[in-house]
């Protein structure tokens, strides 16, 4: 597990099982910090409360106060959030997966539709925007948080930037993994860094119960793949006409594929992503595409292109349709990893 992402999540677990006394009134609203340090860890202070979560799926109890270092940025929480804004798929299915839904005001900048596992018990959500919302409509809805799978979701021209929202009493939070802090390297992302984030999640959104059992199945899921690669090559194709997005090597992507048994032909790349020539797709001729399905960029419409590109045209992969497909939630990482894993799994084993 790359230590550097969660460093006290083991902390906070160990706090709650030795039940640390204490209380916080669940109606206050999240208490953000201001800017201080780097890297995301979880530490509840020594007096911290067992407080009840107010989730709607009965997800248990968590130590407030708690201060959580995300992003370079300090958040101290007095309570669970009560209404929070979502802002991409990763932050608004995390919440629905927490058994949170009630909970969240508004959406925005979804990628997709939800998965179906979790539209059949979600509430109907308040849309905002289909792209990351400005601030107005976001302080319209009176949030106390927002959760953002981007740090970019989180600027002036956007939702607003972190310090003025915590001047407002609106506390914030990104998803770690997609935190990109000057000067910090990133870092190879593996599944229990992805277990981490969902842990630490819980604790911030006061749903550690309901994180435990989440991670609990979802490692269950992992480890129960079969790696069907056999080493073959792959290019994970995420968007781009003229200059290819692939996958590169620390990110969700590379993870994927070395749970399924894949060689990444951008392996070497040490960064999440990495923009390509058809040049260098062509020349490495990967056995395998994965193809990354969203509305604006459609998998059959990167079938399309591939099969019409006079460079591309003739890769084996393309002549003999070995692709795989998922959605592009999926292919950050979140809740949606060790299901869409389990799902290429599958379409991989039956590959011409």
């Amino acid at each position: 597990m790359n230590r550097s992402l969660f460093p006290a999540v083991s902390l906070l677990l160990a706090a709650l099982a030795a039940g640390l006394a204490g209380c916080s009134a669940a109606s206050a609203p999240a208490a953000p910090g201001s800017p201080a340090g780097s890297g995301s860890t979880t530490t509840p202070p020594a007096s911290a409360a067992a407080a009840g979560s107010g989730g709607s799926g009965g997800s248990g109890s968590t130590g407030y106060p708690l201060t959580v270092m995300n992003c370079g940025t300090e958040v101290t929480l007095a309570a669970p959030p009560e209404r929070i804004v979502a802002i991409k798929s990763t932050a608004v299915e995390t919440l629905l997966a927490l058994g949170l839904g009630s909970k969240v005001a508004g959406a925005a900048f979804l990628d997709g539709p939800l998965p179906a596992a979790l539209a059949a018990d979600a509430p109907p959500l308040n849309i905002l925007s289909d792209s990351a919302p400005s601030q107005e409509p976001v302080l319209d809805l009176e949030p106390d948080f927002i959760y953002a799978g981007w740090e970019s979701n989180l600027s002036a021209d956007t939702a607003g930037e972190r310090d003025s929202l915590a001047s407002l009493g609106i506390g914030s939070y990104v998803s770690p993994h997609a935190c990109r802090e000057t000067g910090k390297p990133v870092q190879k992302l593996d599944f229990e860094d992805v277990f981490a984030g969902i842990t630490e999640a819980g604790a911030v959104f006061g749903a550690s119960e309901a994180a435990a059992k989440l991670v609990a199945q979802q490692r269950a899921t992992v480890e129960g793949i079969e790696p069907a690669g056999g080493g073959r090559t792959a290019f994970w194709f995420s968007s781009g006409r003229d200059t290819p997005y692939a996958g590169a090597g620390l990110g969700a992507p590379q993870m994927m594929m070395d749970t399924l048994g894949l060689q990444n032909i951008t392996a070497d790349v040490q960064d999440s992503w990495a923009s390509l020539s058809w040049e260098t797709v062509v020349a490495a001729n990967p056995d395998v595409i994965i193809l990354v399905d969203a509305d604006r960029n459609t998998a059959e419409s990167k079938k399309e292109l591939l099969a019409s590109h006079p460079a591309t045209a003739g890769m084996d992969a393309v002549v003999n349709d070995r692709y795989l497909v998922l959605p592009f939630a999926a292919a950050e990482a979140g809740v949606r990893n060790a299901e869409a894993v389990a799902d290429l799994a599958e379409q991989l084993a039956v590959l011409p």
